[in-house]
């Protein structure tokens, strides 16, 4: 097999915040040796992350089985998985912003026609549902867990307790049509064929300040992975967990 050097459009920032999550790990649970440090195996995880390679290519990349690779991969999402921010924490932190956007995208997988439940009638293929919410600059502030793709945003929306915590936090919120009837804190376009011309103006103001929440959309997909899981759909909300806990512990 050839072997080629490669990049990851990351900062050295995140090879390092990693490393460090992964050394105390190592210190909790006791090990001596390993066949990667984990300088090593950090980098090993963003290249599977970032750049979606294989457990094969990283496995001749890194001198390591297969096996090896999967394992390494799997602690690593573990560990940041547990640091990634509760609903309550992401609500307690911009509780004091004017408004927040919430939306909700669909994470393509590899499924077959038998697996209905993951099928999206929207989108046309079998994905898994993830409610998203961000400030008012677009910025990712929280990823829900991943439903089935055929859950309704706002069924998704309510079963993560989304709708509850804004009300409680009494945080205007800006969402599209599909979150409609969620409560009058969460703000959505008006619906009908026949608007009136200051409906319209309504539903375009609207639009543009929503339009701002899909860079948190751009970000969460420029993670490949997530472009198309062929993962268990069990494992994938820590995968996402995993990449916003990465992601906001190195982007501020």
């Amino acid at each position: 097999m050839l072997v080629y050097p490669s990049a990851i459009d990351l900062s050295s920032r995140t090879l390092r915040y990693l490393s460090r999550q992964l050394a105390t790990r190592r210190g909790e649970v006791g090990t001596r040796w390993r066949r990667l440090s984990t300088g090593r195996q950090a980098l090993l995880t963003p290249a599977h992350l970032r750049c979606g390679d294989t457990y094969a290519q990283l496995a001749a990349g890194f001198g390591v089985g297969i096996a090896t690779v999967y394992r390494y991969i799997r602690e690593a999402v573990n560990v940041l998985a547990t640091l990634a921010p509760t609903l309550t924490d992401a609500v307690g932190a911009v509780r004091h912003k004017a408004f927040v956007i919430l939306d909700g995208t669909l994470l393509p997988i590899d499924r077959t026609a038998v697996d209905r439940p993951y099928y999206s009638g929207k989108h046309k293929r079998h994905g898994m549902n993830v409610q998203v919410l961000t400030d008012l600059f677009g910025r990712l502030i929280w990823a829900s867990p991943a439903l089935p793709g055929s859950t309704h945003d706002l069924t998704g929306a309510r079963a993560h307790g989304l709708v509850e915590a804004l009300a409680e936090a009494e945080l205007e919120c800006w969402a599209d049509r599909a979150h409609q009837g969620a409560g009058r804190h969460i703000r959505v376009p008006i619906r009908g064929r026949k608007l009136q011309r200051w409906q319209r103006r309504h539903n375009t103001t609207h639009a543009k300040i929503r339009c701002v929440g899909e860079q948190a959309m751009s970000t969460l997909k420029s993670w490949r992975v997530l472009r198309k899981i062929r993962c268990s759909t069990t494992w994938i909300t820590d995968l996402i967990r995993a990449i916003l806990a990465l992601h906001l512990a190195t982007s501020v």
